[in-house]
């Protein structure tokens, strides 16, 4: 009789971890091919223009095209492997919880984004930058227990670029040469809003 519920358990265990090592499998494959290409066959056309806009205004900022590509690729690799584990229904109720208040913190960020653009004197880095580390905090704790240290790392690396307050102010200087960037990034984030996206 003890054989049996060894066996048993055995099974069980077996069919969890073929689930587990498939979502693993995925987000490491999709994480290694996390660039343009498959960015574009995983997101749809006005997030890739968000994400495009994003590299151009990075690149131009830390004046390192290696640098710019980095933090892009950690978005889409963040982006990713969170679509993967949501889609593999691997969080739990906390963290689907969690997940909804990200979503609303990641919406109000973008609302945000746009009305400091459009309405003239209204722009706060501050408020931006806070905005950014909430989304982050909120982010590593959907994540703690389905990612590595080294996606943590990701996390922490694309918020400490987005979230400094130095490139929030030149982003937004109205005379400044970003602001063909932040038109186009604005209208692309603000498109996402219109399509339910954000």
């Amino acid at each position: 009789m003890g054989s049996e519920a060894e066996e048993s358990k055995e099974v069980a265990t077996d069919v969890f971890s073929s689930k587990s090592l498939a979502v693993q499998a995925q987000k490491k494959i999709l994480g290694k091919m996390a660039s343009k290409s498959i960015a574009t066959i995983l997101i749809d056309d006005t997030s890739s223009e968000v994400l495009d806009e994003l590299y151009r205004v990075t690149r131009e900022f830390t004046q390192n095209k290696k640098e710019a590509e980095k933090i892009t690729k950690n978005l889409i690799k963040i982006v990713i492997k969170l679509a993967v584990l949501f889609r593999n229904n691997q969080f739990n109720q906390e963290e689907l919880e969690l997940m909804e208040k990200f979503k609303k913190k990641v919406h109000g960020l973008a609302m945000t984004v746009v009305s400091f653009h459009q309405v003239d004197f209204t722009f706060d880095r501050n408020v931006l930058s806070k905005l950014l580390n909430e989304c982050r905090e909120l982010l590593h704790q959907i994540i703690n227990r389905h990612l590595t240290v080294k996606s943590h790392g990701r996390v922490n690396s694309v918020f400490d670029h987005f979230s400094d307050c130095e490139f929030l102010a030149v982003l937004y200087n109205p005379f400044g040469p970003y602001k063909p960037h932040l038109l186009k990034l604005c209208d692309g984030v603000n498109k996402m809003l219109d399509e339910g996206h954000i």
